[in-house]
């Protein structure tokens, strides 16, 4: 009887102990490749155009600060089939993509450039003063466009045909992606005290900046969740993020909470979605390829 009463305990007590790890384990979710295209140049941003059903995709091909005139974009169909490898050449660094009208911008180093998607040709650049490493895009329904520089925590923003200082505060993290949701600038920053091997001391979590007040917030808990690169709306009220240096894709729900949806290689970077198919679009920077994940 004794024994029996002990192997009903221990049993209970293994049971007990498995939920408590699983409460405390990462959350996950599996997510699958759909296709994966080799061919581009340390690819940075894609970015799919639903008018056009076609994807952009920014190729650095160098260094993240080498003004050599050799980064370009690349055109991809939604299957995965390379279309136009050197669409548009003779950029130095190309980096984010955000698309408004019939204009693609890029970030270029120190510029700002746009690109009139029907013809493939760059019909406007503009110098950021102070910039070192402009980033990620945002555009707002008056078609201002916000541009992210990670090494000098700030944001300029496009507005009359005069790109100009927005918002330069430490606060910002180094911040990286950007989306504007509603009178929001939401950012994903790389993390606090960045090295010179680019890690931090503190990883990065997502940020909230008043469109209006330029008052910075966290997003959610504010929990830290990894030096977050692309930024992306999964059409579903969450975030999709990815993790340069660890090599990750997850999902951050309101809370900040984040779900682990697929460990990658270093260098998933600036993510583009096609949300009707559930399908993100990752360029992996330093093994040269796009890959399709579908998060069903």
């Amino acid at each position: 009887m004794f024994k029996s009463k002990q192997l009903k305990a221990l049993k209970l007590v293994t049971i007990l102990l498995s939920v408590f790890a699983l409460f405390l384990s990462p959350r996950t979710h599996a997510a699958s490749e759909l296709w994966s295209t080799d061919g581009f140049m340390n690819p940075e941003s894609v970015l799919y155009d639903g008018e056009r059903n076609i994807v952009y995709v920014s190729n650095v091909n160098g260094g993240p600060m080498d003004k050599d005139g050799a980064g370009h974009i690349s055109r991809l169909s939604v299957e995965g089939e390379m279309l136009d490898a050197q669409w548009v050449t003779g950029l130095n660094a190309p980096k984010g993509l955000i698309q408004h009208e019939n204009k693609l911008y890029v970030t270029d180093i120190d510029q700002l450039v746009a690109i009139d998607v029907d013809t493939g040709k760059i019909d406007g650049s503009w110098y950021a003063d102070g910039a070192k490493f402009l980033n990620d895009l945002a555009v707002d329904s008056e078609g201002r466009v916000y541009v992210s520089d990670m090494l000098t925590h700030s944001i300029h923003r496009l507005e009359n045909d005069a790109l100009s200082l927005w918002l330069q505060d430490e606060a910002l993290q180094h911040p990286n992606g950007l989306q504007i949701e509603g009178d929001q600038l939401l950012v994903a920053p790389w993390g606090k005290d960045m090295q010179q091997d680019f890690t931090t001391k503190v990883a990065g979590h997502l940020i909230a900046v008043d469109l209006s007040s330029k008052s910075i917030s966290n997003f959610g808990s504010g929990e830290p969740v990894g030096n977050l690169d692309g930024l992306e709306s999964d059409g579903n009220g969450k975030w999709l993020v990815t993790d340069w240096m660890a090599g990750a894709l997850y999902r951050i729900d309101d809370s900040g909470s984040a779900e682990l949806l697929l460990d990658m290689n270093q260098g998933s970077a600036d993510i583009g979605v096609i949300n009707s198919e559930a399908m993100v679009l990752v360029p992996m920077m330093m093994d040269n390829k796009v890959i399709a994940i579908s998060t069903r």
